[in-house]
């Protein structure tokens, strides 16, 4: 699958937050806007990923199903869109081989765009053992927020993770975001018990996973 019209060519500063987004929740949204507004972003990308490369084990809800609840999740932001970048490959899929495709597609539009990566500080703190930091850290800035029991990490624990140490200090933006609590695990746990998932996902979403029996525990398709 080819890289976007998901990017207008005057899109000059684009955020991407990728994820497994299973459910998509209100924390991933707050998190997408309260960084599109502290570095000026003209558009941020939601990227799901068909497979992450860390939950190669886990048992998911297919990726046509999480697909479609970011785009309802996103309905109503006009700053807000989804990629489907990462759906045609086959196999795990690498945050890197994301960000040059889309630097491939900023070359042949002629627009110089600079990316920003969202990325929690837990996963932060994770990556050394992700593929190729070094060249994703040319690739793209990264915008990291904190999540609980994971503060921001300051400039020495910071320049201890990256690749190239205190000369990458500068391809880090660090962004406070509210301290919304939900997770993903959090929304399917609460499916599969039978209890209200209202105000933690958008209406939309919350009636898709009703609607197609989502994280229930009688599921057999997918449980939580």
């Amino acid at each position: 699958m080819s890289a976007p019209p998901w990017i207008d060519p005057a899109d000059r500063r684009v955020g991407i937050l990728g994820g497994t987004f299973d459910p998509i929740h209100y924390g991933h949204l707050v998190i997408a806007e309260e960084v599109r507004e502290a570095l000026r972003l003209d558009r941020v990308l939601f990227v799901p990923a068909p497979r992450p490369p860390h939950k190669l084990d886990d048992d998911i809800a297919p990726v046509a199903d999480r697909t479609a609840m970011v785009r309802l999740g996103i309905t109503g932001n006009a700053n807000f869109r989804i990629s489907e970048i990462e759906l045609g490959r086959g196999g795990p899929s690498y945050t890197v081989d994301t960000m040059a495709e889309l630097a491939a597609e900023a070359a042949r539009q002629g627009t110089a765009r600079e990316f920003f990566f969202i990325i929690s500080a837990e996963a932060m703190a994770g990556l050394p053992g992700w593929r190729e930091p070094a060249r994703l850290l040319e690739l793209t800035r990264l915008a990291v927020v904190p999540r609980p029991g994971w503060p921001l990490p300051d400039a020495t624990r910071l320049a201890a993770i990256l690749p190239g140490g205190e000369a990458s200090l500068g391809r880090v933006e660090c962004i406070e975001t509210l301290p919304l609590a939900n997770s993903s695990s959090d929304v399917r746990a609460r499916v599969a018990a039978g209890l209200s998932i209202r105000y933690l996902v958008p209406p939309a979403v919350e009636a898709y996973i009703r609607d197609h029996r989502l994280y229930r525990s009688d599921n057999t398709v997918r449980t939580a």
